[in-house]
């Protein structure tokens, strides 16, 4: 008999694959049970409502997100690759066959208005990731203003790439993440430049 972790990995990871492909309305949990493998009623016991089991699908492409998006961060080299590495990391996500867009975006795009719980979620990653970009900026000598735009500029490159089926946004976001982290840097440090002058 599998144990209750094996039971509930099972379970998401079926139904992230069907809510990723077909959408969370499009998929019952009949359909759940089906590519799990695992009854209706163990699948209720683990998650008694189908938001509950939403949730815990976000809470595993969350994970996921995070985890290749750091490596990404890892390998990059200095502050501003670093943030130029977040679109790296977008174009090959983008060229993978099964892109379907952000299921985040997807997800309160479907469930956002009528589950607080997904709708706290979602808001949270969002949250979450652009904070991460305005760290980022901060030690590329930018401005957290800077990291709202840069992730402003990520998260469009999803959307466009998704209704497109084009992974070449992503592409479009880098350099217009480079124009932006260039102006930006370029007028932080002007400022202390014209200030040496003045004091000359």
């Amino acid at each position: 008999m599998i144990d209750e972790h094996e039971v509930r990995d099972r379970i998401v990871a079926a139904a992230d694959a069907l809510y990723y492909a077909r959408g969370i309305h499009e998929v019952g949990m009949d359909a759940v049970r089906a590519a799990s493998g695992i009854s209706l009623k163990r699948i209720y016991s683990v998650f008694p409502s189908k938001a509950d089991l939403v949730v815990a699908v976000l809470g595993e492409r969350r994970h996921v997100w995070d985890r290749d998006l750091g490596r990404s961060l890892a390998s990059a080299d200095g502050a501003r690759g670093r943030l130029l590495a977040i679109f790296d990391f977008l174009r090959t996500w983008f060229e993978t066959d099964d892109f379907r867009g952000c299921f985040f975006i997807n997800t309160y795009g479907e469930s956002g208005a009528t589950s607080e719980a997904v709708h706290a979620v979602v808001r949270q990653q969002k949250a979450d990731f652009q904070a991460l970009v305005e760290r980022l900026a901060l030690e590329a000598g930018g401005t957290e203003m800077l990291g709202r735009q840069l992730s402003l500029l990520a998260e469009g490159a999803q959307t466009s790439a998704a209704i497109a089926g084009d992974p070449s946004w992503a592409d479009d976001g880098r350099a217009a993440a480079e124009a932006l982290i260039d102006l930006a840097i370029g007028t932080v440090a002007a400022p202390a430049s014209g200030s040496a002058r003045t004091h000359a």
